[in-house]
C-alpha cells in the first residue's frame, strides 16, 4: 500500500512539473481547439531564445545577432489570426506608447509562423495598423521551425472545413535581455501595469 502511495505521489509531481514547464515555455496554444488555455510566465532559467535567420518586413535578412545590445520583446503569431494576434499587437502598441522613451531601448518583434502566406510584403501591410517600431519577421518553413525551436514555441497548421487553414500557436510575449538571455514572459491575460513594470525593468537593465 505504501509503495502504491509513493508511486501515485511521484506521478502527480511529474504531471505538475510538465504543466509548469509547458506553460512557462509558451507551449499552450491560442487559436483553434485549445484556444481557451492560458500561458503563464515562467522561470528565467529556461533555455529560451537562440539562433535564427529570417527576413524582416522590409525585405532584409536578419539574425538574432542583429538585435543584440538591446532587449527584445518577441511574439509569435500570423496575420490571418482572428483575435489573439491583433489583440496582442494592439496591446504591444499601447505598451510602447505608455513606456515613453524606454520603448526605444527595446526591439519589438513579431515572428510569423505562417510561412506560406506571410511574406515580407504581407507583414508590412499588416503592421501598418500597429506601432511602427514593431518589426515583422518571416521565412521559409525550415527557418521558422528553427526560430520556434530556439524559443520553445509551439505551432501547428490546422486544416479548415472547405479548404484553407489556420495556425495553433503559443501566446506569450517572450522577453530577452540585451545579451539575448531569457528574462521572462508577458502573459496574454496579464494586466497592463504588470506588463509595464516588467518592460521598464527590462529596458532600464540595458542602460
Amino acid at each position: 500500500m505504501l509503495r502504491w502511495v509513493r508511486r501515485a505521489a511521484w506521478g502527480a509531481v511529474a504531471v505538475l512539473g510538465f504543466l509548469v514547464l509547458a506553460t512557462s515555455a509558451g507551449w499552450l496554444v491560442t487559436d483553434g481547439p485549445l484556444a481557451d488555455r492560458e500561458v503563464a510566465s515562467g522561470p528565467a532559467s529556461l533555455p529560451i531564445g537562440g539562433p535564427f535567420s529570417l527576413t524582416d518586413h522590409r525585405g532584409r535578412t536578419v539574425t538574432e545577432a542583429d538585435f543584440r545590445g538591446r532587449p527584445m520583446a518577441v511574439f509569435f503569431g500570423f496575420t490571418h489570426c482572428p483575435d489573439v494576434c491583433p489583440t496582442t499587437l494592439g496591446d504591444m502598441t499601447a505598451l510602447i506608447e505608455a513606456l515613453g522613451p524606454d520603448a526605444e531601448r527595446i526591439h519589438w518583434l513579431f515572428v510569423s509562423v505562417d510561412w506560406e502566406r506571410d511574406t515580407p510584403e504581407a507583414l508590412a501591410g499588416y503592421l501598418e495598423a500597429f506601432d511602427r517600431r514593431i518589426i515583422g519577421l518571416s521565412g521559409t518553413e525550415a527557418q521558422i521551425a528553427e526560430a520556434a525551436r530556439s524559443f520553445r514555441v509551439y505551432y501547428r497548421r490546422v486544416p479548415l472545413e472547405g479548404g484553407g487553414y489556420t495556425m495553433d500557436h503559443s501566446a506569450s510575449v517572450f522577453l530577452l535581455d540585451a545579451a539575448g538571455r531569457f528574462a521572462g514572459t508577458i502573459d496574454n491575460k496579464e494586466g497592463q501595469e504588470v506588463a509595464l513594470e516588467k518592460l521598464r525593468m527590462l529596458a532600464r537593465g540595458a542602460s
